[in-house]
């Protein structure tokens, strides 16, 4: 997979560091148009709703300066800032629209070396050892079609670092992964949810086929696995759906991740924002806003109701017990 942009704002000072020069060269023939800062774009950030897609083609590059880690209680120990924030799909209930409003663009942060010196002094300075969460802010299988980041990533950690890092993604590109020596402290997580819901809701991301084969090659390479089935959106006709999906997982995943594998389940939070976008740069696609089932999380955020959520969990529950038979880790 190829990703085409048609134009890249950068900082300056990033062509000081070899992922700016290099990404320099690779895009040198489209436009490049200085700026103060990846945080601060004002014709980016004062574009019509409408123009939420078009924005989605700039490539923008800076220097990460916030390098705070953030205590998470799941899959991992700790949300790490790292190389990239934002992301090139449109889904249409992605929390990054929450942080960034229209500007979930992608953009790259060329101090790559910084991030994985902190990582490293972090983890090696823990009292026991760590999960870091490198790709909460981004998707990374994604970032590395342009960057090249993940297996120099991979592959620093597994010779110098203490612990696991972890990242979910939903796309199907990893070959440049599966032949890396990740010395299995790479926990990768691939996103799934029904088809119907991937190619109307999570618009530009791998369709579920190539997701599970992805998934597959990855833990016949040795890297443990899991799965998300999230976020779980209860469109019209959603338990025929997840079963059929939970159905297809039972068929098509590889005995490594049957045995060893773990589920991470999250239904659909939503924010007025989102609505805002959508209802305007997506005109003819499903309205997943359902003020039927959902409630107030407060400042402009929604979910679904305690009832509601409890009959999907009770859904959920049964058919992975009755089918798949991997554990869950948690729903949220």
């Amino acid at each position: 997979m190829e990703l085409h942009f048609d134009a890249v704002y950068y900082e300056p000072q990033a062509l000081d560091y070899p992922l700016g020069k290099e990404l320099r060269k690779k895009y040198e023939d489209l436009p490049w148009i200085p700026i103060e800062s990846h945080n601060r774009i004002p014709e980016l950030s004062s574009s019509e709703n409408r123009e939420f897609g078009k924005l989605k083609q700039h490539l923008v590059l800076g220097i990460r300066k916030t390098h705070k880690y953030v205590e998470n209680h799941k899959v991992s120990d700790w949300l790490v800032p790292y190389t990239s924030s934002g992301c090139r799909a449109m889904c249409l209930y992605c929390y990054l629209v929450c942080n960034y409003n229209k500007c979930s663009y992608l953009r790259l942060f060329v101090n790559r070396e910084q991030m994985m010196e902190k990582l490293l002094k972090t983890a090696a300075a823990a009292p026991r050892p760590q999960t870091f969460e490198i790709g909460s802010n981004s998707d990374l299988v994604l970032e590395n079609v342009v960057t090249g980041n993940l297996p120099w990533t991979i592959e620093r950690f597994a010779a110098e670092g203490r612990g696991k890092i972890t990242f979910p993604t939903k796309f199907d590109m990893v070959k440049p992964l599966l032949n890396l020596d990740h010395r299995g402290k790479t926990i990768f997580r691939m996103s799934v949810n029904p088809p119907e819901i991937i190619r109307r809701v999570e618009i530009g991301t791998s369709p579920l086929e190539a997701r599970i084969r992805a998934a597959n090659e990855m833990a016949q390479a040795g890297y443990p696995v899991g799965l998300l089935i999230a976020p779980v959106i209860l469109l019209e006709g959603w338990k025929e759906m997840y079963a059929e999906l939970i159905e297809t997982l039972a068929d098509s995943l590889c005995d490594e991740i049957k045995r060893s594998g773990f589920l991470e389940i999250i239904l659909m939070t939503y924010s007025f924002v989102q609505n805002a976008i959508n209802t305007e740069a997506f005109p003819n696609a499903p309205n997943i806003f359902d003020r039927s089932l959902m409630t107030g999380r407060g400042r402009g955020k929604y979910c679904y109701r305690n009832e509601v959520r409890a009959e999907a969990e009770a859904f959920l529950r049964e058919q992975i017990e009755s089918k798949l038979k991997m554990p869950i880790l948690y729903i949220a």
